[in-house]
């Protein structure tokens, strides 16, 4: 009996529960509405500064989740010349980041550019832009894959588990020809959600696995241009690459139940899968809404204090603080006590104590609860 979901015979007619998937489809709807306005709310500096972290954020995380770190600095230089803020260049881009640049900035701003075969191997041959290879092991850079079954397996190698087989590589280029021509004809199709198509695109492209390597990043890459196209601006705030990083083991578990399906199986139903994308998109649209806010706060925050006088430590303890909990910063989400502030400045316990207290009086700070040792302090936050 067929195993895989690409040997059912009705394969690709995918199905789903349109009832069940109607109340995540409007919270996400809506978090991106807010998501837009409150990032157009800001001037254009700060809008240009948003996209350069979504973008790098959505190159990053996507190449982490195959476990690969990439050197940030020369990926977020690449980005910022394209967005026009040199200024954002501190290092000199290298040629993987460039590469990886490209397909970002290809996916998410040629919207009106149909996808064909030329696109999606250019896209191959950007992500290996730079590469001498692998040792021990060839891939075809710019093509589809070889002759050999594609089989993602764990465990012991005389007793592998395999997780999932794509489709034989005699006959991939017609699965990929009505994989094309279904993603530029869906677009216009007034009856499917364009969040929908996303999420069935993610499935249907990763289901192929059409290249010896880098299918996962092609898959995201090919899942940001469809989100794009369905809603053309607040893609540029958020990166849905994080969301699927920071779950990771469910996002594999998922795909691989969806490519699975009972004997006497008669409708594809994928609503499950579609049901976990639309959640980890919420969850990345809210985290660029936090995001937002805690950026357009700092900005507001200098503004109705760049008149103080304030010493190079108290700025320095403030942003912080601003800064919060973000990864790299050394934020302080729970306050700051004196004997933290002394650690982050240097300064004597005395003069901790007094650099506070300043800070209390002239509003940047707030005293918290408690007293003795243990007492925190946090930001004021200027009010909207």
């Amino acid at each position: 009996m067929p195993h895989w979901i690409w040997q059912h015979p009705q394969w690709p007619a995918l199905s789903w529960n349109a009832e069940a998937l109607a109340p995540l489809l409007r919270e996400v709807t809506l978090a991106q509405g807010a998501l837009l306005g409150r990032a157009r709310g800001a001037d254009a500096a700060l809008q240009a500064e948003f996209s350069l972290d979504a973008l790098l954020q959505n190159i990053v995380n996507s190449s982490a989740i195959e476990g690969e770190r990439l050197n940030v600095e020369s990926v977020r230089s690449s980005l910022a010349r394209r967005l026009g803020l040199d200024a954002a260049a501190t290092v000199a881009p290298e040629a993987r980041s460039e590469g990886l640049s490209r397909i970002m900035w290809d996916a998410t701003t040629k919207l009106d550019a149909p996808l064909s075969k030329a696109r999606l191997l250019q896209w191959h041959a950007w992500l290996f832009a730079g590469d001498d290879g692998f040792p021990g092991r060839k891939i075809r850079i710019g093509a589809w894959r070889g002759p050999q079954p594609m089989q993602v397996v764990s465990g012991r190698v005389d007793r592998p588990t395999v997780h999932f087989e794509a489709p034989p590589r005699e006959g991939l280029e017609a699965r990929i020809a009505d994989f094309l021509a279904w993603f530029n004809a869906s677009r216009r199709d007034a009856r499917l959600d364009p969040l929908l198509r996303a999420a069935i695109a993610h499935f249907w492209f990763i289901t192929l696995h059409p290249f010896d390597d880098g299918n996962g990043r092609i898959t995201r890459a090919l899942t940001d241009l469809a989100l794009a196209q369905g809603e053309r601006q607040s893609i540029r705030f958020y990166a849905m690459s994080v969301a699927i990083l920071a779950d990771r083991k469910s996002y594999y578990r998922q795909l691989e139940s969806a490519q699975k399906f009972a004997s006497g199986k008669q409708a594809l139903d994928l609503t499950p899968w579609l049901q976990w994308f639309l959640a980890a998109l919420l969850q990345a649209v809210n985290g660029a809404l936090a995001q937002i806010d805690r950026v357009l706060g700092k900005s507001r925050f200098w503004v109705l204090h760049r008149q103080q006088s304030l010493g190079p430590e108290q700025i320095k303890v403030l942003n912080r603080l601003l800064d919060g909990d973000q990864p790299g910063r050394g934020g302080f989400s729970a306050g700051i006590s004196a004997a933290q502030y002394q650690a982050v400045t240097q300064v004597s316990k005395a003069t901790a104590t007094r650099h506070l207290a300043d800070l209390v009086a002239k509003g940047c700070l707030v005293k918290l609860p408690g007293g003795g040792r243990n007492t925190r302090y946090q930001i004021l936050w200027p009010v909207a």
